[in-house]
């Protein structure tokens, strides 16, 4: 399998594994949903959860991975024990992959499209009403929107092309570099705003009467989903780069590494944008529309704001980009094991027919904007995010629960001994029962919740 390639550095896989888990989630969803469920207590909650769900799954996608040394495209097939049907699940996760990709492609866009107008000062001297109008004319211009996804797959499958540690590891690497160092010099510039002082109270002090406000079972169900999801554990996204790397290491501690890269992540995130909503009088609550419409009235109104936005909406853009560049990699290999095609190949093959299917996504918000399969308001974008995040990312993350625990799947001894080899911290024996039993249940509570909320709590 060496043909596939493999990282040269344990950094390039804390890097790479860290960017497929950073992406939206972390600098989009997490402040605004921060902002609606009242701030620090929220936080805490969040973080609690992300160690207690998330921390252990990443560990057995990991496991399975190395063990297999192969994607969620034949890591059930070497792994499984004879007669049992796991490797059907490669379906499954190819599916995620590809749903992820649909609507990835044009979200990461419209990122690109706010760098490009931030940098060109297309956004500057408008009003709160004119920035709305930006984002609402971008979303009726198919044309716009596709050209835009079209430019993140090219770029995207060109980093792929070039290999995994010429251009997956060492592009990502960089771009998750510049990540950090934008995002610590935007925060920094955020905490030091006349007046942003509010805003870091209200991000960092908890409130935990706030969360009867807002409804304990709904911030814990709100906490539980974010931190689930982060990471983008389940159709395997993370197992491929478990394949790629040596047997010196723990796997925990590698998991923990990402993880905590993770976290750093979505709270600079945050402490960018609670301080400027203060210091300019703009609602931490505004939901999806904090980032499109109520950032760029922020930036606005700062001195030297154009400067400030471009580099927001780059650090967006990198952000973005990674996750896209992390599962096309994941997509590649599985189609490489598949069908014993060149990595090329299956690219050049591989980026129209991502284009493609992508354009479900652009269409949604303007020629198809009547089909609306979730209720009034929802389009494309709700529907393939809700196969994932609804239904893949939990039921897939059962699979590979159940696969590292079940004496009917690889098994809890063959988990231990793999996620346990090397050296550094240990997965720890003692939560066998919680790993087992408890864990699978929290996560089909998610799942169910997922459609509860859907159809009974509007």
């Amino acid at each position: 399998m060496e043909s596939r390639g493999s990282f040269s550095t344990r950094l390039g896989f804390i890097l790479v594994s860290a960017g497929c888990a950073i992406g939206l989630g972390n600098v989009w969803r997490f402040p605004y949903i921060t902002g609606e469920y009242g701030g620090a207590a929220f936080v805490l909650i969040y973080l609690v959860f992300l160690a207690i769900l998330g921390l252990p799954i990443m560990v057995a996608e990991f496991a399975v991975g190395r063990a297999s040394i192969r994607s969620a495209a034949m890591s059930f097939d070497a792994l499984e024990p004879r007669g049992t049907k796991w490797h059907l699940y490669k379906y499954g996760a190819i599916a995620g992959n590809l749903l992820l990709m649909m609507f990835y492609t044009t979200v990461s866009g419209w990122m690109l499209y706010y760098l490009y107008k931030m940098a060109s000062g297309g956004l500057s001297g408008l009003d709160a009403a004119g920035v709305g109008g930006v984002f609402g004319a971008l979303l009726q211009d198919p044309m716009t929107m596709a050209g835009y996804m079209v430019a993140i797959v090219v770029l995207c499958g060109g980093v792929c092309y070039l290999g995994v540690q010429a251009g997956v590891e060492r592009i990502t690497k960089s771009m998750m570099s510049c990540l950090l160092v934008l995002m610590v010099v935007l925060a920094i510039h955020s905490v030091l705003l006349p007046g942003g002082e509010e805003g870091l109270r209200y991000y960092l002090y908890p409130d935990f009467g706030r969360l009867a406000e807002f409804g304990l079972k709904e911030v814990i169900f709100a906490a539980m989903g974010q931190a689930f999801f982060t990471l983008s554990i389940g159709i395997g996204a993370l197992a491929i780069f478990g394949s790629y790397i040596g047997k010196t290491k723990r796997l925990t501690g590698e998991a923990v590494w990402v993880v905590l890269l993770d976290t750093f992540v979505a709270i600079m995130a945050g402490l960018i944008i609670f301080p400027a909503c203060f210091a300019y009088g703009v609602d931490p609550a505004s939901g999806p529309n904090l980032l499109f419409i109520s950032l760029p009235n922020v930036f606005n109104a700062m001195p030297l704001g154009r400067l400030w936005g471009t580099m927001f909406f780059l650090f967006m853009t990198f952000a973005s980009m990674s996750t896209v560049i992390a599962v096309f990699e994941n997509l590649i290999v599985c189609f490489f094991e598949l069908l014993h095609k060149d990595r090329r190949t299956i690219i050049r093959w591989g980026v129209p027919v991502i284009v493609l299917l992508s354009l479900p996504c652009v269409l949604g918000f303007n020629v198809w904007s009547g089909f609306q399969p979730l209720g009034p308001g929802s389009g494309v974008l709700d529907l393939e995010d809700f196969f994932v995040s609804n239904n893949l990312l939990p039921l897939g993350s059962l699979v590979y629960l159940a696969f590292c625990t079940s004496r009917y799947g690889w098994g809890w001894d063959n988990f231990i001994q793999e996620a346990n080899t090397g050296k550094g911290m240990a997965f720890p024996t003692c939560v066998r029962f919680y790993v087992t039993y408890i864990l699978p249940l929290i996560v089909l509570v998610i799942f169910v919740n997922g459609y509860y909320a859907l159809f009974f709590s509007k």
